[in-house]
């Protein structure tokens, strides 16, 4: 193309600017060739004239049109440029903030001095597998092709991270590493890729200091290899470093810091462990502080240090050595404090010994102060005749110090990275390594000294190699592709290197000035400018004579030499350095050794020694090597390195100096670019053919610039050769290859133009066309639209004429009746007036006549007041007078009265009158005193017959006593005499404490009564304002309707709450599953590791699952099943018992029973305590008395009475006697206890449902009823206690009798002692059970006491608890509205209720539960008593019995079959083998589904029919420990897990259908009811079959993710559906040259159909085994959230697919997803609502996104999408037209800023690997398991029908 045809009026091109290095402008003008001047207008319309010229000012450069901005691949851009590349890097960086960008095989990272959410697992699971040029650009996507290539090519890899200080190299290579060790972590337990991770704190530690570029800036450099198994798991790594700057140890710049381990030690240097290594603050040390800046903004050192003591320790570095370390590190510190004098002459110095910091340094070290000290000061010179100390000057022995330290640090680095490479090596083979480069970039500085010059030259070597390297590539994909090719002139810097490193360079005569004696930095210089001044990259600076310049590949470069030699020397005196040896601290002498050394001899004492000895040389010679060769060395092995590898480069890019986030200084990155080969590599690509296209692609795209006749022929490239050869007239501007179209630089942009203006003259075509047709059909509107306005508008002069006519007549019926109104107005006025006059003036003279009858009513009025005055006034007066008179008269006749009565009282017949009642009661009295004293002569009577008996007594006693003293003693006697007396006077005091006590009872029962009254009546009260309160609540619910929202709101939360609980449950049953696949794998890899040559085979009982469970026999009773596991822990061992799932719930379960029981028998203790204080006085003061009084009652028995020996009949009774009495006392203790558990059960009822009558009134008629037969126990209790007694007694009778008879009859006086003892201890005993039986009336009569008292306690605190709350009730809802007060009651009603209802369900399953398990257990009795009683029988007829079986009754077992299946016990593993092991889907598919289940259901309910547990348990686990192994072995194989998963489930509803819970057996028939499970509960296996189901469920899940994972993303978002809609773009290096094997076949493609097959099969799959239709759906639910999250985490990682037409694909995948749901019956499955993120997403690429409007729109749309994920898909927004616009930023800062009332997750990617919580519904089966008919083919035949 010419230069008129592309420098055309409104072309775009970039001009140079100094501030932003290229501005863009637009033509204005079209340019001719040759002239002088282009017109041009700025982005801010300013004009400007730019000269042009053939030589001094070429053209401009070219933009590339707005499609191409911000592409993903920089050398998909048409125009290859610097302004190019730094445009769209720039805007990739600004606009969607994207960091990564390729640039062919270079991925360039600009560091954003931001936290970006982008390294998450799930990101690195989103790029592990995917195609490198498929997703969008990372640090991942590099790191993933690595690791497959290493994996596919076999080759070892290589990542090169280079950048300039604070451009992210150091997280680069950490993040690159942490992808290496989440894909390839390690296959063991060695957690190598931890370890590998863990060597990055210490590094930086160690190797990273603060400069003024960076913060955490990495003073060298480090190769770090990772090494994999054939397998490609991390096994182990090794780190290489390179030239670590040692000068930063005693120097750093102004703002600059030492390394980050100095001040890390010095901020912990307060805690207890590091106060011995003499540290403060690092403002105190020399080494620390040079920098005046000891802190870093956001860092805490102290945190840091902890973190690099926990790197230490993971890597296994002891604790010793970690504290040998830090004081190697602290003494560097104090060293640098040593003071260093100089002395008088100046030629020699001094160091004090009293120095602290010379003792701290000696100290830590371990070395000899004086020693160190001298040669602080002093150095040795060696010459040929002998050997001399010299003093050194001050500063000679400063830079000696200071060498010393840098020394001491290096090896200290060194030796740390020979350890960590130490514990990160294996024994194992190491297959193939990725390696991950983290090396300096190219440095320039104002003062460059040897660090810089090294540094470079490594730069300078890299690029070479890199160079090189894309050249090749380039040479590869011509020659791949079939096309002719000539040698790409590229940039070779061999000239630059040799000036380097060659024979004469620059590094062989900074040695050889090394080796002078007295050379110097000008010497030095003078040598370069001789040598070198003929290479054209050496220059010598003008204005110098101590530097030179050399021109690198980025940049020219100035260095100082001064410092050169000394910093190549690295010079540090021996003397020092065998002091360092002889440290007595192991590890200072080990950093300071030399393997290669022999043992020196001893060296004298003298100073002068003769140099013959060749020993001291040979150190020498080996630390001559200088830092230069050093180097050179390392470079030269990690380049041999490199070019063994297969490299990927990551080119990091630093944008500001500032620090700022998402802040680009354009010159600071063109400079970087410019040194890191960018723009090398996209000047090679430009020199060749950069653009690349397939034939389809090109088709594609720009068919739209072929003729019809063209579209016709079929071979899409002949069509696109002929297209070409239309279109380029130039035939070198693009080559035809075998599957692809090469173009030159700018072609592309040609095409693109083309297509445009084909697609603007169509566009104006179709505008012409349809603004004719809008212009006619305006016309016809128009014209329709004057007609109509005609119409109306001779209408409505119509009706207006209409209308003024008759507003006329109008007018003057208004006007009549106004003058009508108004006259009538005037008279009714006049009217009004004259009544008005006329009623006032009548109202005058009536008022006038009114006032004057008033006065006279008044004057009236007076005078009759008066008048009555004056009679009343009179009538008293009268009346006076009259009583006055009448007092006197009656006066006068009481006097005559009382005269009459003294006189008669004085006569006798008065008297007799009144006495005669006195006689009466006198007579009764009399009486009364008859009979007391009658009744008083009876009890007199019997009281000296009493007292009669006592005297008799109590001389018996007396004569007892003295027998007693006769034989005893009086001692004995007198002491039973006080004892008697005290014990009769405790006996006393004990009776009244007894009747105290009885009336203290009395009293508080009385009270306790009268309270019970008062709290009855109260609550009657209560319960009637409680009716009433009911009453209300029910008229009100019945006019009101209750809103349902709140409860619905609740079950949902609940609903939440349940899923989340189900989901946690199954992540650990996961986990499980995943430790025990681990522990097995652990096990064989031991196994492995153990094997010997020949061949071992292992025991044919031995389970390839050996960590499966064991489980236990089903037991009759709990203390059974502990007894059971408790034996099984102890046979199975500590390690399987672990394992196994029943024995570890049984254990559990018991321990928590006991617990109880320890619980409730510490309270009886307690309780049994406190009666015990109250009767031991009572028991001890009875015990003597007893005994005393049965051994004077048993003296009086006959001694000389005749004995005879004990018969067999008599031992037999005595025998049945003691049985009969242990029977009794056990089964009274069992009455009792059940009884006070029944009391205390009954008496917790009543409290809990005290409100109720009818229950209060049955809980105190059952109290009663309780209290008799406490009585009756008591009673019987008593009866035993004198049983006990008598037996005792006989038994020790007998016993006396025979030692009598054995004893002859003269002995009997002479051992009437003995005989005497013996009585007594027997009169003892009785006396004990005596004290027992009254021990026992007191205690029952205390217990009795006590929980009366306690119930009414209990009783008293409930209901006074009861009134308290009611009443806070009633106070609280007094204060509410009427409508609140409804509101509360009826939710306090419906909480009572729930309560009692869950109160009563609980005790009607315990009762349910004790009933089932009562029937069991008389079942199983029932059953050993009938085997007890056929067990002769059954002997005899053992063997013939199956036989038997089989011919006799086959005919009545068929008629009567009962669903039952008989096996025998040495027919389980075939039985197993056949349903289990060997089984195919196949094989049953034309049987009822899930037969395998329904067989073994059948045997297992004949096995609890026989009540044969340990069948049962042996069939059991056996079935689950073979599932187990069919679904390890087919671990991959969809249908066997699908058939197996049907299969458990089926048998898990089984054993829930036939259990005999009534929960399970509603839907049963009665025939189903029958068949149910006799003997035992198997609820423990149900719940060992439901994890087994949901193990079974993730394997499955997991086989079926994996098959389709791989046709997701094909299938979603890159086949088209729709065709002819999708677009295609230009695309970059990345997808011209995949990783992947194109060639071979290479990853298939699926299409949507595919995916709905596979799909499709799966249901199928599932349908035909049988599984229950909810499993299908959660199944179908799940596969659907994978397909969702793994669409739209490509969709948030690629560019190219973020468009309008991929958002219609989409739309339309999603719609064929969900009618294949709602086809296959699935819809209510909530499949379709995990499908509603991509949905949202596809209409997000749809959607009008320009106003704020749009921007509501879309936040209320996509609801399901978080605002990180909507703002990255709007970024990725890519227009495959130029007539589609982009997303602009201010859009998206209007979405980012916008409030959000949703709560995002903070990850971007949503989770592949999440699993929704399954749920086993139960599902009964209505097949009768009588009918059921199993095939021949399973050859069962050992199987008989019951």
């Amino acid at each position: 193309m010419s230069v008129n045809e592309l420098y055309t009026k409104y072309t775009r091109v970039w001009i140079p600017d100094p501030e932003d290095v290229w501005k863009a402008a637009e033509i204005v003008k079209d340019y001719k060739e040759g002239e002088p001047v282009l017109h041009l207008k700025l982005e801010d319309e300013t004009p400007l004239d730019y000269p042009v010229g053939p030589k001094a000012n070429p053209l401009p450069f070219l933009r590339n049109p707005d499609i191409l901005v911000g592409e993903n691949d920089l050398t998909a851009l048409s125009y290859l440029h610097e302004p190019a590349v730094l445009h769209n890097l720039k805007v990739r960086f600004l606009e969607p903030n994207h960091i990564y960008t390729y640039c062919g095989i270079v991925l360039v990272a600009i560091n954003p001095y931001d936290q970006l959410h982008i390294y998450g697992e799930e990101v690195i699971r989103a790029y592990s597998g995917q195609n490198m040029g498929d997703m969008d650009p990372h640090i991942f996507a590099v790191a993933e092709e690595a690791y497959k290539q290493m994996a596919r090519d076999e080759r070892n890899q290589s990542i090169i991270v280079s950048g300039e200080s604070g451009a992210g190299k150091t997280v680069s290579a950490k993040y690159a590493m942490r992808f290496f060790a989440t894909v390839g972590g390690s296959a063991n337990d060695t957690n190598v890729e931890e370890k590998v991770l863990a060597s990055s704190p210490i590094m930086e530690a160690i190797g990273n200091a603060k400069t003024t570029r960076n913060d955490n800036s990495s003073r060298f450099g480090k190769y770090i290899q990772i090494g994999f198994s054939k397998h490609y798991n991390i096994i182990g790594a090794n780190m290489r470093t390179y030239l670590l700057e040692k000068s930063r140890v005693v120097f750093q710049a102004e703002d600059e810091r030492n390394y980050h381990i100095f001040y890390q030690l010095c901020a912990s240097a307060s805690l207890p462990e590091f106060k011995d290594l003499g540290l403060t603050s690092a403002e105190d040390f020399t080494f620390t502080s040079l920098g005046q800046n000891i802190f870093i903004e956001g860092v805490d050192d102290a945190e840091d240090f902890e973190k690099t003591r926990e790197a230490f320790t993971l890597l296994g570095i002891k604790d010793v050595s970690q504290s040998s370390i830090f004081k190697v590190v602290a003494s560097i510190l104090h060293l640098g404090n040593i003071e260093i004098s100089s002395e008088r002459d100046g030629e020699s110095c001094r160091v004090s010994r009293d120095d602290v910091h010379l003792q701290h340094f000696c100290r830590l070290l371990g070395v000899e102060l004086q020693q160190m000290e001298h040669w602080l000061c002093h150095r040795k010179l060696v010459t040929s005749s002998e050997t001399y100390v010299k003093n050194m000057s001050s500063q000679q022995a400063a830079n000696a110090r200071d060498a010393l330290a840098k020394h001491i640090y290096a090896r200290m680095f060194d030796w740390i990275v020979e350890h960590i490479n130490n514990m990160l090596q294996t024994s194992s083979k190491q297959h193939s390594f990725i390696g991950v480069l983290d090396i300096y970039g190219f440095e320039t500085f104002e003062i460059n000294s040897f660090e810089q010059f090294c540094i470079n030259y490594a730069n300078e070597k890299l690029q070479q190699q890199f160079n090189s390297h894309v050249f090749k590539l380039e040479q590869a994909e011509y020659i791949k592709e079939q096309i002719p090719w000539t040698l790409i002139d590229f940039y070779d810097n061999q000239p630059c290197i040799d000036l380097i490193e060659a024979r004469l360079g620059i590094l062989d005569l900074l040695d050889e000035e090394c080796k002078v004696p007295k050379g110097t930095d000008q010497n030095w210089a003078q040598k370069l400018y001789k040598q070198n001044s003929s290479s054209a990259h050496f220059q010598k600076p003008r204005m110098s004579n101590t530097s030179f310049i050399i021109i690198h590949f980025a940049d020219k470069v100035e260095y100082q030499c001064e410092g050169f030699l000394e910093k190549n020397r690295d010079t540090v005196y021996e003397e020092q350095i065998n002091i360092l040896k002889a440290s007595q601290f192991q590890l200072v002498a080990d950093l300071f050794s030399d393997k290669s050394d022999v043992a020196p001899p001893p060296k004298s004492s003298r100073v002068n020694v003769r140099s013959a000895k060749p020993t001291p040389k040979a150190p020498n010679k080996e630390h001559r090597k200088t830092v230069g060769h050093q180097f050179r060395s390392s470079l030269q092995l990690l380049m041999e390195t490199l070019n063994a590898t297969t490299p990927h480069y990551v080119r990091c890019i630093k944008p500001n100096d500032n620090k700022e986030a998402f802040s680009f200084d354009s010159r600071r990155a063109v400079q970087q670019l410019r040194a890191c080969g960018v723009l090398e590599t996209i000047r090679i690509s430009a020199a060749g053919y950069p653009s690349r296209w397939t034939y389809p692609d090109f088709f594609n795209r720009y068919r739209v610039l072929l003729k019809k006749s063209d579209m016709t022929l079929a071979d899409k490239k002949l069509v696109c050769k002929n297209l070409l050869e239309t279109l380029i007239k130039e035939a070198d501007m693009f080559q035809f290859g075998r599957t692809k179209i090469f173009f030159r630089a700018g072609q592309v942009a040609y095409l693109e133009k083309l297509r445009a203006d084909r697609f603007r003259s169509a566009c104006i075509q179709i505008q012409k066309t349809v603004r004719g047709w809008l212009a006619r059909v305006r016309y016809r509107k128009i014209r329709r639209s004057a007609v109509t306005l005609q119409r109306y508008g001779r209408g409505f002069l119509a009706r207006r004429l209409a209308e003024f006519l008759r507003l006329s007549r109008a007018a003057l019926v208004c006007q009549k009746q106004y003058r009508m109104a108004r006259d009538r107005r005037v008279y009714l006025r006049v009217r009004r007036a004259v009544v008005t006059i006329q009623a006032f003036t009548r109202g005058m003279f009536t008022r006038r006549i009114y006032r004057e009858f008033l006065l006279h009513h008044k004057a009236m009025i007076i005078q009759r007041s008066v008048r009555g005055w004056l009679q009343r006034r009179k009538f008293r007066r009268a009346r006076d007078a009259a009583i006055t008179i009448q007092c006197g008269f009656r006066r006068v006749r009481a006097k005559r009265e009382l005269k009459q009565l003294k006189i008669e009282a004085r006569s006798a017949e008065h008297l007799k009158k009144l006495n005669s009642g006195m006689e009466n009661k006198i007579v009764q009295l009399q009486r009364k005193m008859d009979d007391q004293s009658q009744e008083f002569r009876a009890q007199r009577d019997q009281l000296a017959v009493v007292n009669v008996s006592l005297g008799t007594e109590v001389k018996l006693l007396q004569k007892q006593l003295e027998q007693v003293r006769q034989q005893g003693g009086a001692n004995q006697i007198a002491s039973l005499q006080e004892e008697l007396a005290k014990l009769q006077e405790d006996l006393q005091g004990a009776a009244a404490d007894r009747k105290r006590l009885e009336e203290e009872h009395g009293a508080e029962k009385t009270g306790l009564q009268l309270r019970v009254e008062e709290l009855e009546r109260e609550n009657s009260l209560l319960k009637s304002e409680k009716e009433e309160m009911n009453q209300k609540i029910l008229q009100l619910t019945n006019t009101t309707q209750v809103d349902g929202s709140d409860a619905s709101e609740r079950e949902a939360s609940l609903q939440a709450e349940l899923d989340g609980e189900r989901q946690r449950y199954q992540n650990l049953l996961k986990e499980f599953s995943r430790l025990e696949q681990r522990y097995e794998n652990l096990k064989e890899e031991m196994s492995l590791s153990k094997f010997q040559p020949g061949h071992r085979r292992n025991p044919s009982n031995q389970s390839s699952l050996e960590s499966d469970s064991n489980y236990t026999s089903i037991s009759m009773s709990e203390v059974g099943d502990t007894e059971d596991a408790i034996q099984q822990l102890e046979d199975l061992g500590m390690e399987k018992a672990a394992m196994d799932i029943s024995l570890f719930m049984k254990l559990q379960k018991r321990v928590r029973e006991l617990e109880t029981e320890r619980k409730r028998l510490q309270a009886n203790v307690d309780k049994m305590e406190e009666l015990a204080k109250r009767t031991d006085t009572l028991q001890a003061k009875t015990t003597f008395l007893s005994l005393f009084i049965f051994h004077n009652m048993s003296s009086f028995r006959p001694s000389s009475e005749p004995r005879s020996p004990i018969s067999e009949q008599e031992n037999a009774d005595l025998a049945y006697n003691n049985l009969k009495r242990q029977e009794l006392e056990s089964e009274n203790k069992k009455l009792k206890n059940d009884l006070n558990d029944l009391r205390k059960g009954i008496a917790e009822r009543a409290s809990r449902n005290d409100s109720s009558n009818e229950l209060q009134d049955s809980y105190n008629l059952l109290l009663s009823q309780l209290k008799s037969a406490n009585e009756e126990l008591d009673a019987r209790k008593e009866e035993v206690l004198i049983l006990r007694t008598q037996i005792v007694s006989a038994a020790q009778l007998r016993e006396n009798n025979q030692r009598i008879e054995e004893n002859k009859v003269p002995e009997l006086n002479n051992s009437s002692e003995p005989v005497d003892k013996d009585e007594a201890l027997k009169a003892y005993h009785g006396l004990c059970e005596s004290k027992k039986l009254l021990e026992a009336q007191l205690q029952s009569q205390q217990r009795q006491h006590q929980d009366e008292l306690e119930a009414l306690h209990t009783q008293i605190e409930l209901q006074r608890d009861d009134i308290e709350k009611k009443t806070e009730l009633l106070n609280y809802t007094a204060g509410l509205s009427p409508e609140a007060q409804v509101e509360f009651s009826i939710g306090q009603e419906i909480t009572r209720l729930t309560n009692d209802n869950l109160d009563l369900k609980e005790m009607v399953e315990k009762l349910e539960k004790n009933e089932r398990k009562l029937k069991k257990q008389l079942r199983i009795y029932m059953k050993k008593v009938q085997e007890f009683e056929a067990s002769q029988a059954v002997v005899e007829s053992s063997r013939s019995r199956p036989e038997l079986t089989r011919q006799v009754t086959v005919q009545r077992k068929e008629k009567d079959f009962e669903g039952m299946l008989e096996y025998h016990k040495e027919d389980e593993a075939l039985l197993i083998k056949s349903l289990v092991t060997d089984i195919r889907p196949s094989v049953v598919s034309a049987t009822v589904p899930c037969l395998p289940a329904y067989i073994l259901f059948m045997c297992i309910r004949h096995a609890d029919y026989i009540n044969d547990d340990s069948k049962v348990e042996s069939l059991l686990t056996a079935t689950i420990n073979a599932v187990k192994k069919v679904l390890k072995k087919n671990n991959e194989d969809f249908e066997m897990t699908s058939f197996w998963l049907a299969n458990t489930s089926r048998l898990l509803h089984c054993l829930k259908q036939y259990s005999g819970d009534e929960a399970f057996m509603t839907q049963n028939t009665s025939k189903q009811n029958e068949h149910c499970l006799k003997n035992f509960d198997l609820a423990e296996y149900r719940q060992v079959l439901s994890d087994l189901s949901i193990q079974i469920y993730q394997q499955l899940i997991k086989v079926a993710e994996a098959t389709i994972q791989p046709m997701i993303v094909s299938a979603m978002l890159e086949s088209e559906s729709i065709p002819s809609l999708a677009g295609v773009k230009p695309m970059g290096y990345r997808h011209r040259s995949s990783s992947m094997d194109t060639d071979a076949g290479g990853p298939a493609s699926y299409t949507l159909q595919a995916l709905i097959r596979q799909l499709g099969q799966f249901h199928a799959v599932m349908q035909e085994h049988g599984l229950d239709p909810e499993i299908t759906g959660q199944v179908v639910r799940q596969l659907f959230h994978c397909i969702n999250a793994v669409t739209l985490n490509n969709l948030l990682l690629r560019k190219d697919v973020c468009s309008w037409s991929t958002g219609m694909q989409l739309r339309y995948n999603t719609s064929q997803m969900e009618e294949w749901l709602r086809a296959n019956n699935l819809y209510q499955s909530k499949a379709a609502a995990t499908l509603e993120p991509v949905i949202q997403a596809a209409q997000l690429l749809q959607v009008k996104k320009k106003t704020t409007q749009d921007a509501e729109a879309i936040c209320s749309l996509c609801s399901a999408l978080s605002t990180q994920q909507i703002v990255k898909i709007l970024n990725l927004y890519t227009p495959l037209n130029e007539f589609e616009e982009r997303v602009t930023v201010s859009f998206i800062r209007n979405i980012q800023n916008r409030p959000q009332q949703r709560s995002d997750p903070p990850q971007l990617l949503m989770d592949t690997k999440h699993t929704f919580p399954v749920l086993f519904p139960y599902t009964p089966s209505a097949l009768s398991l009588e009918t059921l008919h199993i095939p021949a083919s399973l050859c069962l035949d050992f199987l008989n029908r019951v």
